[in-house]
């Protein structure tokens, strides 16, 4: 009986411990870090549009593609550098929800298994946290263009 009180002690000792070294969360300050950090790069995404359509003369939906490819791009790059994983520290969502937090999910799976080798490592792993985003996009996508479709025939 000894033993077993002794144990629940210290389970409730280390419990005491946790609590009180645990990082409290400020879910404001959070919140509000996450649309600074999103809205930074809402922000450059809207400059690299507007650089493109005035200075470079595309259209707007060229203008668009580009955008996409220099977010992605640059994204790829501050992962490479391992930079990126700082702004997702600091910003939380803001940087993991948009086509960047995209990208990096990908490169960081490829960073991280390359020591596997080519095909064994990159080309099985790179899609490891990225997958099912892009399976259940798809799922979601086909779905909802069936419903559509039968929306269209009533």
């Amino acid at each position: 009986m000894g033993i077993k009180m002794e144990k629940q002690q210290k389970i409730r000792e280390y419990q005491d411990y946790v609590k009180q070294n645990s990082p409290k969360p400020g879910l404001p300050l959070q919140m509000g870090k996450a649309f600074v950090m999103g809205g930074a790069i809402c922000g450059l995404g809207q400059l690299i549009v507007n650089i493109a359509m005035n200075v470079w003369g595309l259209d707007k939906d060229t203008a668009a593609s580009w955008c996409s490819l220099l977010l992605i791009l640059l994204s790829a790059l501050l992962t490479g550098f391992n930079l990126y994983g700082r702004l997702v520290k600091w910003g939380g969502a803001g940087a993991l929800v948009p086509i960047t937090g995209f990208a990096n999910s990908v490169v960081a799976s490829a960073i991280e298994y390359k020591t596997e080798g080519q095909v064994f490592g990159i080309g099985c792993k790179i899609f490891t946290i990225a997958g099912p985003v892009i399976l259940y996009g798809i799922f979601t996508s086909w779905c909802l263009g069936f419903i559509y479709w039968l929306g269209t025939l009533l």
